[in-house]
């Protein structure tokens, strides 16, 4: 897989890119799929506006994907597209530990949100891979309004109710509220 380019190549007027690649050449995501937490149905699709100010490379872009997920709330399965708009900011020549004038700098390349550019050339397979990632739902659900399974029986309440008191259990504190202490008055 060839997503890296030299610098060079970036030109005054910037450079455009893109990419499509299957999941499982990225290695975050080959491991998502093998643990089964996802199934990623097209490839990994990039477009990038690249622009370079002196040391500073500056990458404008989205990434997009059809992904397989299982409800989190009634454990059906169902397809989303993942789409995420980004930047990135890579810095060429930092010195991670001393500023200009040779003083300790308070801030991290990595604390400052700059990823660093190793020798001549920009790999942009980490930073398209943390950006499907970061469009991975935390909580991945079906709808909006999945009414998820009863606690009870285990029936999907999104398609009929069942028969289950609707009584909410009272919860692991509910033995304290009929605690008295000594000297206390009702």
């Amino acid at each position: 897989m060839k997503m890296r380019i030299h610098l060079d190549q970036i030109k005054d007027t910037g450079l455009s890119l893109s990419y499509t690649e299957p999941a499982d050449r990225f290695p975050v995501l080959a491991e998502m799929m093998q643990n089964g937490e996802c199934d990623f149905l097209s490839p990994i699709s990039s477009r990038l506006e690249v622009i370079r100010i002196g040391g500073i490379v500056n990458v404008e872009g989205e990434v997009h994907a059809g992904i397989h997920l299982v409800c989190d709330r009634c454990l059906r399965e169902f397809d989303a597209d993942l789409a995420n708009v980004f930047s990135l900011t890579y810095s060429q020549d930092f010195d991670e530990t001393t500023g200009e004038g040779g003083e300790e700098l308070e801030l991290s390349p990595e604390e400052l949100g700059l990823l660093p550019v190793r020798g001549e050339e920009i790999d942009f397979r980490d930073g398209i891979q943390e950006q499907i990632v970061l469009a991975l739902p935390v909580r991945a659900l079906c709808s909006e309004d999945c009414k998820g399974l009863c606690p009870q029986c285990g029936a999907d309440l999104n398609e009929a109710e069942c028969g289950c008191s609707k009584v909410v259990p009272a919860g692991k504190f509910a033995a304290l509220k009929k605690l008295k202490l000594e000297g206390q008055s009702d």
